[in-house]
């Protein structure tokens, strides 16, 4: 489904990865599926080439137009969590802030399908851009407002928010298929705490708070 081919060299390379994954591993990500899909993402691909030689450090990092590409334990936690140690892919993976397409291409390697919904038009050109060079065929990026989402009831099994909100974006849970699970920063500039909540199998959600983080806020509109 999948296919990476941009090797990289030096502070690009496999083995920087490898030491990226080995850190993983020590902060506490258990799941071997999501280790993997962490080490064969080229995560240089997605930066500017200025900020390629900094890729593999657990930093988030600007990708233009006030937005970031987040750090790599932030996207490894939140892969974990959906994943919740399912045996077998991910249906459908939906991600608000989809930004330069980084996320969307790990959750490409647990997810039979991934939508990225970007609200910024350069980033959207950017997602898909970067996505074609990583050769990653399973993502759909939508240029809209991720705000004003109009999916069926129950078409995915994880949603995702690559950006804060102020409250907890329930609007969305009756998008999630039964088991699914919501994963969003919930926060203002000063103290954020990444959120989960699971959906029983009779619409009941399930409501937990993980740990604290720092994420660029949710915005609305197009730009």
């Amino acid at each position: 489904m999948v296919a990476m081919n941009a090797a990289g060299v030096g502070m690009t390379s496999a083995r920087t990865r490898a030491r990226m994954v080995e850190r993983l591993r020590e902060q506490g990500i258990r799941d071997a599926v999501v280790l993997d899909a962490m080490a064969q993402v080229p995560r240089h691909v997605f930066l500017d080439e200025a900020l390629q030689t900094r890729a593999y450090d657990d930093d988030a990092l600007p990708i233009g137009l006030g937005q970031t590409i987040s750090q790599p334990y932030i996207v490894a936690k939140s892969a974990e969590l959906v994943r919740a140690g399912r045996v077998g892919m991910l249906g459908a993976v939906l991600e608000i802030g989809s930004g330069c397409g980084y996320q969307s291409a790990v959750f490409a390697r647990i997810a039979r399908e991934v939508l990225g919904i970007e609200r910024i038009a350069a980033l959207v050109a950017k997602s898909r851009r970067n996505l074609a060079a990583a050769q990653v065929r399973n993502v759909q990026i939508k240029f809209a407002d991720g705000s004003k989402i109009a999916s069926p009831v129950g078409a995915f099994d994880a949603i995702v928010f690559a950006a804060a909100a102020s409250e907890l974006p329930v609007h969305v849970l009756p998008l999630l298929a039964p088991g699914g699970k919501l994963i969003a920063p919930v926060g203002d500039a000063h103290a954020q705490t990444l959120m989960e909540v699971t959906v029983d199998a009779t619409g009941a959600p399930c409501t937990r708070a993980l740990e604290s983080v720092y994420f660029v806020p949710v915005l609305g509109g197009l730009a």
